[in-house]
């Protein structure tokens, strides 16, 4: 972290203590945990608190879960602007932060994200086929017992973030939502099939995304709608943000090799990677998909600089690129790429075919964007 202040926000579980407590060792750095009982009520009576037990030598000050005080901003804006320190403040949601009258300090810190680990941070230690079962929490993924980790991980954001902090009104209505949600991961969003398989009413379903995307569980990919030729579909698709929760979430057991969960899987998995490489990059490029009203689909566009098929087949053939041709022309979008398992790495016209362990190297040594 440079000499600005930072919000760094992430899913439970993605590691964010962990990092706080490995980068940040100078003798300068004081820490206030928010999940301390103690401190927590101290603040909650009075903000001004903050100052006191903030020591003299202090320069760098993290506050773990702000967003369970968000009153506790206005100290921090003074402490900024009097004593000229540096905060660091983490949290697991940013709701209470961006739905309320938080301060968000005006520009004064930027936001970054922590993601699930990645492929490129896992290096010799990534195995593909574990990845899709247990997904990218640091916890689950070395786990001698990672399904029953995932179950309680789920249990935990229910009783933690929804329950604790009030942030639905009817609890069953979230549960059963988040059932047919989590099912219907990856998928167009149809608000009134999911209201009524879940039998909650439609108006609440979308509010219940809302809930999902700020509390960091859940984030859409919109529709890419620049084509002219052809009419496209305007629904957002909506992910869950690790693919090894959105299994346990889903209860769909183990992933197999050459079962159409592994292409649901391994597509979940690729979103996720590309969506982390352009936060981590601090690219703004909007995560997209392509399709046509007569079915025409590519899975993932990346602003307008490469769209990208992806398939689990160990063998691409011209069926697998009909939808990167009908977007070609188009001319909206300048790279075209199939990921898959075919390990043959190869150029058909204009596309690039890409075996899926090319397209992550390629991706985090940024020779993809």
């Amino acid at each position: 972290m440079d000499r600005k202040s930072h919000f760094l926000f992430g899913p439970r579980s993605t590691g964010k203590s962990w990092l706080i407590a490995h980068t940040l060792t100078g003798a300068d750095t004081h820490v206030i945990d928010l999940l301390d009982d103690d401190m927590f009520s101290r603040l909650l009576r009075r903000p001004a608190v903050l100052d006191e037990v903030i020591p003299p030598g202090a320069g760098t000050v993290v506050i773990d879960e702000v967003q369970k005080l968000p009153a506790l901003l206005d100290q921090v804006h003074q402490l900024m602007e009097r004593r000229r320190l540096r905060f660091l403040l983490t949290g697991s949601s940013a709701r209470k932060l961006r739905r309320g009258t938080a301060n968000l300090l005006g520009g004064r810190a930027w936001e970054a994200q922590l993601f699930p680990l990645t492929s490129a941070e896992l290096g010799a230690g990534f195995d593909l086929l574990k990845y899709l079962n247990r997904g990218g929490l640091p916890h689950v993924y070395t786990s001698e017992s990672p399904q029953d980790e995932l179950r309680n991980y789920v249990k935990l954001y229910l009783k933690e973030e929804i329950q604790a902090e009030a942030i639905v009104r009817r609890l069953d209505h979230f549960v059963r939502f988040l059932d047919v949600a989590a099912v219907q991961c990856g998928e167009e969003l149809n608000l009134e099939g999911i209201a009524s398989d879940a039998g909650v009413p439609a108006r609440t379903v979308a509010g219940f995304f809302e809930v999902l995307t700020d509390t960091l569980v859940g984030f859409p990919v919109l529709a890419f709608t620049k084509s002219k030729r052809r009419k496209a579909i305007r629904r957002s698709k909506f992910y869950l943000f690790d693919v090894g929760v959105a299994g346990a979430m889903a209860k769909r057991g183990e992933v197999q090799e050459g079962s159409e969960l592994f292409g649901k899987a391994l597509e979940h998995f690729l979103i996720q990677e590309v969506r982390a490489y352009l936060s981590y990059k601090k690219l703004d490029l909007p995560l997209c998909y392509w399709r046509t009203t007569t079915q025409q689909e590519v899975d993932l566009v990346i602003g307008e600089e490469i769209a990208v098929e992806i398939k689990a087949t160990h063998r691409v053939g011209e069926r697998h690129l009909r939808g990167l041709k009908a977007l070609q022309e188009e001319r909206q979008v300048k790279r075209f790429a199939v990921v898959s398992r075919d390990p043959l790495a190869r150029r058909n016209g204009s596309i690039d075919i890409l075996p899926w362990r090319r397209f992550l190297t390629d991706l985090w040594a940024d020779r993809l964007l």
